[in-house]
């Protein structure tokens, strides 16, 4: 997630702390390399202006500059403006005084709006909530296919506009909210048309939806990778029909960051979620400070652990914990969080999350290739019981049969044990405390 801003920035981080005492010569360059940096992820120029005044003004203010760790001090003035630029307080979606809660997508084509309503709708219907989706797209009949079949795929609702309504939007929408509030539908997501442009006659059609819906939330949606095109087309969506908030898709992909940067300073419309992958659990809550904290390389550990808590089994997290105390860790238990592993995400995403410094350096730029999660289960899947339980009888005959029967080679399954074995070790020695910083590891 944006990779490439969140390595510039850390080589002007690290520029800092490598001067014993901050200057107005070695600070003009810290923020030259932070612009450079800025330009060339397309973040907005005005915005780059205005993060780089700032920093300047803070960061060579004569309490900071005469403190004994001044580049510290820095550092959490560009960390702290970071959190500003992205929004600085994390907002969560307006909730309607009498039900259906009613929100409204809207976006340019091919942004992920219909996938977005999807993943709202499994959001709400994981928190106890009872969505109903409505594709309105006056002129595209074939959008409700879309929705519909996302709605089936999550077994979520669906309300299918019949061709008299769609000739009749008004009729068409006072239908739709008066069906959701009869059946006890909560909240009401409603996709809209999108193009390839914003054209009048689109303008025109929302505005129509919005003053008859009277929605919570207007919300943006807008494709991270396409950059300051992306802010534009926000602005335009909000000076013509009013926004109240944004959803930034496909942040996990070869995004530049400009987008991230940029999109609420000029809009002045908070980031409510940002897609970080095409499954429908993939749309995470956006937290300004954390994400500042994620690009300036200092890790996202309560991302990282509220995912943990989310997808992981208490007593099954008791019971590993136990056995790593007592060194009872087994093959069967490496399998069992692999698995827990497969459903929180992928192991870069994971990794991405660490602290890129400390005990962590080398482990969060190991360029883990998530497929090696896939061949390990296999690998252990193809062992017996007594295999799992004590891996040291697997001798050469054994290691070909697994081999075998997992569709791994041989040196894979080496590798495997010889990385379980390090791990079994590394627990004899308390090294995973120490290196964690608990007293135990029931933390």
């Amino acid at each position: 997630m944006l990779d490439q801003l969140s390595e510039r920035l850390q080589k002007a981080l690290k520029f800092l702390r490598g001067e014993g005492k901050i200057t107005e010569k070695n600070m003009a360059e810290a923020l030259r390399m932070m612009r450079m940096a800025f330009l060339e992820a397309d973040v907005n120029y005005t915005v780059v202006k205005n993060f780089e005044k700032k920093i300047r003004e803070k960061a060579l203010n004569e309490e900071v500059m005469e403190s004994l760790t001044p580049a510290q001090q820095v550092i959490k003035i560009i960390r702290d403006e970071m959190t500003a630029v992205l929004g600085e307080n994390e907002r969560k979606l307006n909730i309607g005084v009498s039900p259906p809660s009613k929100y409204m997508l809207v976006g340019l084509q091919g942004s992920g709006k219909t996938t977005t309503c999807g993943k709202l709708g499994k959001i709400f219907s994981q928190s106890g909530k009872n969505p109903l989706f409505v594709s309105f797209d006056l002129k595209r009949p074939a959008a409700q296919d879309q929705l519909q079949m996302i709605a089936h795929n999550l077994k979520l609702s669906f309300y299918r506009l019949s061709r008299e309504q769609m000739d009749h939007p008004l009729k068409g929408l006072a239908d739709v909210m008066e069906f959701a509030r009869t059946q006890s539908y909560n909240p009401l997501i409603v996709d809209t048309a999108g193009r390839l442009h914003v054209d009048q006659e689109l303008m025109d059609e929302l505005l129509m939806i919005k003053n008859t819906l009277i929605p919570d939330e207007v919300i943006y949606v807008g494709d991270a990778m396409t950059g300051q095109d992306a802010v534009k087309s926000a602005q335009t969506f909000d000076e013509r029909i009013g926004l109240t908030s944004v959803i930034l898709t496909k942040l996990d992909g070869d995004a530049q960051g400009g987008a991230a940067l940029s999109i609420v300073s000029v809009t002045g419309k908070p980031i409510l979620y940002v897609g970080v992958g095409e499954k429908y659990d993939q749309l995470e809550a956006f937290h300004p400070d954390r994400m500042a904290s994620r690009i300036l390389g200092m890790g996202d550990m309560l991302t990282l652990i509220e995912k943990a808590e989310s997808e992981s089994d208490a007593a099954e997290a008791a019971e590993l914990a136990r056995k790593m105390r007592r060194q009872e860790f087994t093959l069967d238990d490496f399998r069992k969080q692999i698995l827990q592993f497969k459903k929180m995400g992928s192991m870069s995403q994971m990794l991405s999350m660490l602290p890129q410094g400390g005990p962590f350096k080398n482990l969060s730029k190991t360029g883990f290739d998530d497929k090696k999660i896939f061949h390990f289960e296999a690998i252990i899947n193809s062992m017996t019981l007594k295999e799992r339980e004590n891996p040291k009888i697997i001798g050469g005959s054994r290691r070909a049969r697994i081999s075998r029967g997992s569709g791994r080679s041989v040196s894979e399954i080496n590798q495997l044990l010889k990385q379980f074995f390090e791990m079994k070790k590394m627990m004899k020695q308390n090294t995973f405390q120490k290196m964690l910083g608990m007293k135990g590891m029931k933390s």
